[in-house]
């Protein structure tokens, strides 16, 4: 049988190989090595560990039966990481190539030789511990929801965190001023260039919503002389952020706390919001900017930086994709997107004036490329800090999210607003404060 069912798979790769042709290759189970393509050179190799593999992920070829596979080890990358896959495989865009062979009838052809039955649930005991059954829709929850999500997300540990983000541990888009920057001076970048859109000046009170370990504050107050407060709901984001405070001495001027953004009350001159918009869910939406231009000063400014998706006409097409919701259940439960257009509508609809949107999408795409390509390199920390299946899990993640980025299915928009009123804007007439180093 174990040779009728690795013949069965050669066959079905050497199908597959004339329709892709890509310089990568498959290992079976036996060690029998075969060429996904008609040149194959590079090192790169799928390794099949489970006979079963192959049939698996052609019955149902979705990033969550990946996802499962890859974090259960039943199938292994070798000869490089998965940005080295993406580029292989042109951004993983194979899937009209792959919409020409006859699938069910590759799956047949493994079933009739197969050694075990194979359901729609089985391999189900990945990282139970690691999953969450809670709303992940974004519509009608709980304030308490809200922190689970985040504990959820951030709290796999600082550690963790520390061997793919920069050292100010920004987990947001960077900013590339050049291409061939390192993720630490891009990040950097990335602090200034919001501080700048804010026009931060010495006296401002600055408040930093989902402001994870502080790193936007810090740059602020010791950069453009603000007072910062910021709030976020992972409580080890906390304990590290104060900890920063105190070391720097900087309980003066700054202050991080747990606490949902809802509660937060004051006024304040100047008010940045990175990477908390795809938390929020829909539904609050209204609410949200509603509560910030109520917490901006007059002449206020605030900066909503988030992810987005693309228009579609029609709503009931905006639903997620099976790599959507294999992300939200393993990785980022709660998350919600929208189309920049609604943010926009929602913004204006809620008293805010719209004066500035910015795309960074390929920034995205190069910081998510970077962070994969980091936890690669620290693979057995990482393994020994979480565990191995979820070390697979976040790599794997980073990379698709890279990939969504390279073939726009996610953006990134930054957008200035001030509090809607009548007379002149609260902002310079030019961008060249932004934009033009003096």
């Amino acid at each position: 049988m174990s040779d009728r069912r690795i013949r069965a798979v050669t066959d079905i790769v050497s199908e597959i190989a004339t329709v892709l042709d890509l310089d990568l290759s498959v290992r079976l189970w036996d060690g029998t090595r075969l060429p996904l393509g008609a040149n194959v050179t590079g090192p790169l190799t799928i390794t099949l560990n489970d006979a079963d593999a192959l049939t698996r992920l052609l019955r149902w070829p979705t990033f969550d039966r990946l996802l499962h596979a890859y974090a259960n080890g039943v199938i292994d990358l070798d000869g490089g990481s998965f940005m080295d896959l993406i580029a292989v495989t042109g951004g993983g865009g194979t899937r009209k190539q792959l919409k020409s062979i006859d699938r069910w009838g590759l799956v047949r052809r493994m079933l009739a030789i197969a050694s075990a039955r194979i359901g729609a649930t089985e391999a189900d005991a990945l990282s139970e511990s690691r999953t969450y059954a809670g709303n992940v829709s974004g519509h009608a929850r709980e304030r308490g929801e809200n922190r689970r999500y985040i504990q959820f997300h951030y709290d796999v540990g600082n550690d963790f965190y520390e061997l793919f983000l920069d050292d100010e541990m920004v987990y947001t888009c960077a900013y590339f001023t050049d291409w061939d920057n390192d993720i630490h001076t891009a990040q950097r970048d990335k602090l200034d260039l919001v501080c700048r859109k804010l026009r931060l000046k010495p006296g401002d009170k600055m408040l930093d919503l989902g402001c994870g370990w502080g790193a936007l504050s810090f740059h602020a107050v010791q950069n453009y002389g603000v007072t910062s407060y910021g709030v976020t709901l992972s409580e080890q984001q906390v304990a590290y952020a104060n900890d920063k405070i105190r070391r720097l001495g900087l309980e003066d001027r700054m202050a991080i706390e747990l606490k949902p953004y809802q509660e937060v009350d004051g006024a304040y001159d100047k008010i940045a919001a990175i990477g908390l918009y795809e938390h929020i869910g829909i539904s609050a939406y209204a609410d949200y900017f509603a509560q910030v231009r109520d917490l901006l000063t007059p002449d206020g400014l605030f900066l909503n930086h988030g992810i987005t998706r693309g228009y579609r006409r029609d709503k009931r097409k905006f639903g997620r994709r099976p790599e959507q919701r294999a992300i939200l259940k393993y990785i980022f439960p709660g998350g919600e997107l929208d189309d920049i257009g609604d943010t926009v509508r929602f913004m204006e609809g809620s008293g805010l004036e719209v004066h500035d949107v910015e795309a960074l999408r390929d920034h995205y795409a190069l910081t998510t490329h970077h962070w994969c390509e980091r936890l690669t390199a620290n693979r057995e920390k990482a393994a020994a800090l979480a565990g191995d299946d979820i070390y697979r899990i976040w790599v794997l993640y980073l990379a698709g999210v890279s990939a969504a980025f390279t073939r726009n299915s996610l953006k990134l928009y930054q957008v200035l607003t001030s509090r809607r009123g009548r007379g002149r804007a609260p902002k310079p007439p030019t961008r060249d404060d932004i934009y033009v180093k003096s």
